[in-house]
Parts: C-alpha cells; structure tokens; sequence
C-alpha cells in the first residue's frame, strides 16, 4: 500500500529552531504536533520547559538540540547541556558533531564528544530512554568524510545520524541519505533535515532511507497533495 501524506506524521519532528520564535511560536507548534501526531516537536533548549507542559499528556516527544548550531562547544559543555534539557523535560537530543575537531582529523575527541552526550542520557535520573541523534552536517563533508563519521555514529552508542542543522550552506540531498543509510546499516536510524518542504520531499528521503524527518514544514507535509 502505498504511503500517504498524512502516513508521515509518526516519523516527522515538528521543528522551530528560529531565532526569533516566540513563546505563542512554540505553543502552535506543539498544538499542532499534537493535532497532527508527530513523532515529536524540536525547540531551543529555553523553550524544553514550556513544550513539555504542553505535550506531557500527548504522545508527541519533545526534541532539543545540543551544540548547537556549529558544534564547537566543549565536551563537558555538551554533557551539561544534556543533563540540563533531560531535567528540564525533553526526549531527545539532537546534538552537533565537533565538525572542526572531524576536519582536523581528530576522530578521538569527535568520538569521545558523542560518547559523552550518549553516556549523560544515561545518567540523568530519567527511567525512559533518551533518544540521540548525531547531526553530522554533510554541507561540509565529502563522500568519504560521510562514511568515516557515519561508521563514527553508529559504533558510538548514538540512536541516528542527522544529516543537517539547517543553518548550513546546504540541504538533505538524496545521495547523501542514502550513503549514510548504506553505511550505519539497519541497526542505526538516519534522520534527513534541512530543506524538506512537502509531501513529494519527503518520500524521496524516505524512498532514499531515512526512517526519520526534521522538518519546519511539517504541516504542509502531512496535509499537501501527493504529487506537489
């Protein structure tokens, strides 16, 4: 049976990482995640708190982002940052790889850094798991550089490999989803982010191997018609 808009619902995360959103920009978010049965909604760390009263009666997840966006944080910031939005409600991280210390060929410390955010969801206190996702940003990554992190991701305990902030010079493309789908295998998700704006974007990732969506759009993609 072929997919419907509406079907994607259950993997979409509902995303508001703006700058400039408001609290009453968070609250139609979560409304409408509700309303929509998203997977989860992604906010700013500030708003976790307000997100998850909103949602805590729901089945929709609350999502934030740690390292955030350029990935430059320290180690030990990341974890705080972990156990800080674990305490104050969210679900699932969705932390930045150090993209600096990758490029300079560092792999221990990149390793160690998604170690140490993995290792702080199990620390925080909380009885359920805490789902987290490696954003990896391959706008700045060649073929091989994406298979080098992803083989990274997976074998460092992380849930899913993210392929953009959204922030970056680039969006999900196909090719890149699907590399990262052929190297982390079955065991590990793929999360497509960035420029996803309908149904029709969607289910090319989808097609490509994702098994997990970020989008702002996320209305418009469970509501358009199939072939926009």
């Amino acid at each position: 049976m072929a997919i419907k808009p509406r079907d994607m619902a259950k993997i979409i995360d509902y995303t508001n990482l703006n700058p400039t959103s408001t609290v009453e920009d968070i609250k139609k978010l979560c409304e409408e995640a509700r309303q929509h049965n998203f997977a989860s909604v992604c906010v700013l760390p500030v708003y976790v708190p307000l997100a998850d009263s909103i949602l805590s009666d729901s089945s929709v997840k609350v999502s934030t982002v740690v390292g955030f966006p350029l990935g430059g944080n320290t180690t030990e910031t990341k974890a705080y940052e972990t156990r800080d939005a674990i305490k104050n409600g969210a679900q699932e991280i969705d932390m930045v790889m150090n993209i600096s210390a990758f490029k300079s060929g560092a792999l221990d410390i990149v390793s160690s850094d998604i170690e140490s955010v993995v290792d702080a969801t199990k620390h925080a206190g909380v009885t359920s798991d805490i789902i987290v996702k490696v954003i990896i940003e391959t706008c700045y990554l060649n073929e091989q550089e994406i298979i080098s992190i992803c083989e990274l991701v997976r074998d460092s305990g992380a849930d899913f490999v993210k392929s953009s902030t959204g922030f970056g010079p680039g969006t999900a493309t196909e090719a890149d989803i699907s590399l990262m789908r052929k190297t982390v295998g079955r065991d590990t998700g793929v999360k497509a982010s960035g420029g996803i704006k309908n149904f029709k974007d969607a289910l090319a990732m989808l097609d490509a191997g994702a098994n997990r969506i970020g989008a702002s759009n996320g209305v418009n993609i469970v509501t358009s018609p199939e072939d926009e």
